[in-house]
C-alpha cells in the first residue's frame, strides 16, 4: 500500500510541478460547484492517475483540481468513491492517503445526506461532530503500516471541535440554518425503509448517508484534522415519508450548495487563525 501511495503521489507531483496543496477537499453528490470558486492551476482526470480509482457515477466528475481557494492552496476531489460502487475500503480511502503524501495538513469533506432529526429540514446544513459507522468494514482492517499511522488510532475527536465552532459562527453571521449533529454511514445504494429510518434515529443519528466515514477514519489514522458538512437533501421521517429520487436529491443539493460554499470559503480563509 505504501509503495502504491508513494508511486501515485510521485506521478501527480511530476504533473503539478512545485504546487504543494495544504488543504484537501472531498466534494459530495451534487456539490461539485465549489470548484468554480477555485483559481484552478491544474486538473487531472482520475482515469489518468496510476492506481487511482475511477468514480462510476455520472454526476461525479472524477477530477483532481489543484488551485487556490480563499488564499490557500488546495486539492479538491470533484467526485468521490462509494462502497456501493463495488470498491473495497482500501480503494475508497486511497485518495485521502495520496493527498496526505502531496502535503495536505487539513481535510474538508462534504456530502448529501438524509435528515433523521425531526428538527431538521431538507435544504438545511449539518456540520458533523460525530459519526456512527454501519458500513460493513473499517478501512483500517488488515496489516498496519506505521508510516501511515498507529495500529489503534484514537477517535475521541474525529472532527475538529475548533473548526466546528468557527463554522457555526460563520453560519450564524450569514443567517444560514446550520445544525451540529451525528452522521450515520450506511452502504446504500438503496435508500432507507421507514423501519430503518426509525432505527437510525433511535441509535443516535441526526442524518444518514453512504460515504464520508471511511475517509474520515483514514484521515484520523494519518493525523489529519477533519471538518465535514452535510447538505440535507431529503427527510427520513417515518410518519411522513415520501418517495424521493436521485433527481430530487441533486436538485436540493444544487440549491443549498451556495450556503455550504460560503461557510467553507470563510472557514478556509481563517484557517491559520
Amino acid at each position: 500500500m505504501l509503495q502504491k501511495i508513494e508511486s501515485t503521489a510521485t506521478y501527480i507531483k511530476n504533473r503539478i510541478g512545485d504546487f504543494e496543496p495544504e488543504i484537501g477537499i472531498i466534494l459530495g453528490t451534487g456539490l461539485g460547484g465549489l470548484v468554480n470558486e477555485i483559481e484552478v492551476e491544474k486538473q487531472l482526470l482520475y482515469a489518468n492517475i496510476p492506481d487511482f480509482p475511477i468514480s462510476t457515477l455520472e454526476f461525479h466528475s472524477g477530477k483532481l483540481i489543484f488551485g487556490t481557494l480563499s488564499g490557500k492552496k488546495v486539492v479538491a476531489m470533484q467526485g468521490r468513491l462509494h462502497y456501493y460502487e463495488g470498491y473495497n475500503m482500501q480503494q475508497i480511502i486511497f485518495p485521502v492517503r495520496v493527498m496526505k503524501w502531496l502535503g495536505i495538513k487539513t481535510l474538508f469533506v462534504s456530502n448529501a445526506s438524509g435528515a433523521l432529526n425531526p428538527d431538521y429540514r431538507k435544504g438545511d446544513l449539518m456540520i458533523i461532530h460525530d459519526h456512527i459507522n454501519l458500513q460493513p468494514q473499517n478501512p483500517l482492517i488488515g496489516e498496519n503500516e506505521e508510516e501511515l499511522g498507529p495500529r489503534f488510532p484514537d477517535m475521541s475527536e474525529p472532527y475538529k471541535l475548533n473548526l466546528i465552532e468557527k463554522a457555526l459562527d460563520i453560519a450564524k453571521a450569514n443567517n444560514i440554518t446550520c445544525h451540529k449533529g451525528v452522521y450515520v454511514a450506511v452502504t446504500g445504494p438503496s435508500l432507507e425503509t421507514r423501519a430503518e429510518y426509525r432505527y437510525l434515529r433511535i441509535i443516535g443519528g441526526d442524518a444518514v448517508g453512504m460515504s464520508t466515514v471511511p475517509e474520515v477514519i483514514a484521515a484520523n489514522h494519518l493525523g489529519l484534522p477533519v471538518f465535514a458538512v452535510s447538505v440535507l437533501t431529503d427527510e427520513g421521517f417515518p410518519e411522513t415519508l415520501k418517495p424521493v429520487s436521485i433527481d430530487d436529491i441533486l436538485a436540493v443539493a444544487h440549491e443549498a450548495e451556495p450556503k455550504m460554499t460560503k461557510i467553507l470559503k470563510e472557514l478556509i480563509a481563517g484557517l491559520d487563525a
